[in-house]
């Protein structure tokens, strides 16, 4: 099939589905006959008051869940700010589109504000078919057309223009398109919303997201004219480097609402009406830590500069009891908060060829009773023949930690023989930087076992996220260094033969 017949059928499919919304629209009734004037009026009056009131009364249709205090604060907000720079960074799933290109624009409209809505999209095609939902309403919305009289239009959404009786403007825009001819007569752009732009294909060239960036910096926000001059970005962060990031970069004083779904630590969700804790547990069970915080936390896959992929292996360990020394080394986190560190404890085995295996792991933003707790419950299955040395860094202890402990051996009713272990005075940079030589040469694996755990691919990222200048969580890193620094020990020096330098001295006591 040619192109051109290709995109003639996308085209019937796309009116075909707004025939389908028009129709539906028609069919939801809407108003009371026999309501008074009064009746009327009022409640109008109380939709232009408040965003939320104005979506359930007119747009009910999109509000299958009760709406979110976020999605009113930032109705709230752009109200207040006639000339603001702002992303809605939501969650995906999370209702960014609609409001951004549905709710927000027409709630101002029915305010009496003069409103020229340009919509954005990855192409003119998907432009277009945002647009056409705000024409729906506008030709089809019972109960918009009985309070706000009849929008008899202008244009039409397939052509990407349309303007209502009552003063409403809408356009439709490809990214990177020439915005010549969006001035209508002396109308000029008020509201413009980027909705989701940022396709995965253009996150991998990063010359084009710099040029998209200028786009909008020069050719976008050179369409306004006046007092009203919003412009409203509209997408989740599931890259490390996007549009958004550039342009958030560059203008201090461009505003960024970033709404996450969940709390990493309770799972309890920003949108409780919508979904549950058990929602979200269930999601990153089925479909992975890292995609899942991609998409729904703003937690974007880390590409590592210094340890990439390719160093990475993974296989079968041998047995538990057939290492010459385990370490468990915890990483000790106090808060057990949405924004805190992370409490990471690693368990590393030195085999018999002198090769780290990295055997089990916990690395979650948790409280330090649920570390003590995972710790107690793998000690306890370990067989009769295996001993793991657990430790932490001395520099944590204090009273609370220590309470901690001795709380949850207390309700589990199991010793814990948990040590305390100094540190090199170094820095942490470079303490986990003198690892990287083990794993260039093949001697750093991971158990096969962890390949799809939750939680060694959250210590995995930020393995990779280590550089120079980095600001990630470090949290896992800075326990392996610490676990393969006493492993390291343990390799007799007339066994330890690198496979690139030859005879090495044994390892220098760094405790």
């Amino acid at each position: 099939m040619s192109k051109k017949a290709r995109d003639r059928k996308q085209g019937l499919r796309e009116v075909e589905r707004y025939k389908r919304k028009l129709d539906i629209l028609r069919a939801s009734g809407g108003f009371n006959v026999s309501e008074t004037p009064d009746e009327r009026q009022a409640r109008i009056e109380a939709a232009k008051v408040d965003p939320v009131t104005f979506a359930e009364t007119y747009l009910p249709h999109y509000c299958t869940s009760k709406c979110a205090d976020f999605q009113h604060w930032a109705a709230m907000r752009i109200l207040r700010t006639q000339d603001i720079r702002i992303v809605l960074r939501w969650a995906r799933g999370h209702a960014k589109s609609v409001w951004a290109t549905v709710i927000i624009p027409m709630w101002l409209w029915a305010r009496g504000e003069p409103m020229y809505l340009v919509i954005i999209g990855s192409n003119f095609d998907k432009a277009k078919t945002l647009l056409s939902d705000v024409q729906a309403e506008f030709e089809a919305n019972p109960k918009l057309i009985h309070d706000f009289g009849d929008q008899q239009m202008d244009g039409d959404w397939t052509d990407g223009f349309f303007a209502t009786r009552g003063g409403f403007v809408g356009a439709a825009l490809g990214m990177g398109q020439s915005v010549r001819g969006l001035r209508r007569r002396t109308l000029r752009p008020t509201y413009i919303v980027p909705d989701d732009c940022e396709t995965r294909q253009l996150c991998k060239n990063p010359k084009r997201l710099a040029e998209m960036a200028r786009w909008i910096e020069t050719d976008v926000l050179g369409c306004f004219d006046g007092p009203i001059q919003r412009l409203v970005i509209a997408n989740n962060r599931f890259a490390p480097v996007m549009i958004q990031t550039l342009l958030l970069e560059k203008h201090e004083d461009w505003k960024c609402h970033e709404v996450k779904a969940y709390d990493p630590v309770t799972y309890a969700p920003t949108w409780p009406a919508k979904y549950t804790a058990e929602y979200w547990r269930n999601k990153e069970r089925k479909d992975g830590v890292i995609p899942t915080r991609a998409e729904y936390q703003h937690e974007p896959h880390t590409e590592g500069a210094m340890f990439k992929d390719e160093l990475f292996n993974w296989g079968k360990p041998p047995r538990i009891d057939h290492f010459k020394h385990i370490v468990g080394h915890w990483d000790v986190a106090y808060a057990g908060t949405a924004t805190a560190d992370y409490n990471a404890v690693r368990v590393w085995g030195l085999d018999n060829d002198n090769q780290y295996w990295l055997i089990a792991t916990y690395c979650k933003q948790s409280k330090m009773a649920d570390a003590v707790r995972w710790m107690i419950e793998y000690d306890r299955n370990l067989p009769d023949s295996a001993i793991v040395h657990w430790q932490y860094e001395s520099q944590f202890w204090n009273d609370a930690l220590a309470q901690t402990v001795r709380a949850v051996c207390k309700d589990e009713k199991y010793d814990l023989r948990l040590g305390q272990a100094e540190r090199s005075k170094a820095a942490k940079y470079d303490r986990i930087l003198s690892m990287h030589p083990f794993y260039q040469t093949g001697r750093v694996w991971f158990s096969e076992k962890l390949l799809n755990h939750n939680d060694s691919m959250v210590a995995l990222e930020q393995l990779k996220g280590i550089e120079p200048g980095y600001d990630t969580h470090d949290d896992a890193p800075d326990a392996d260094e610490a676990a393969i620094s006493i492993l390291s020990l343990y390799v007799e020096q007339a066994e330890y033969s690198d496979p690139v330098f030859g005879e090495r001295p044994r390892p220098r006591n760094v405790w």
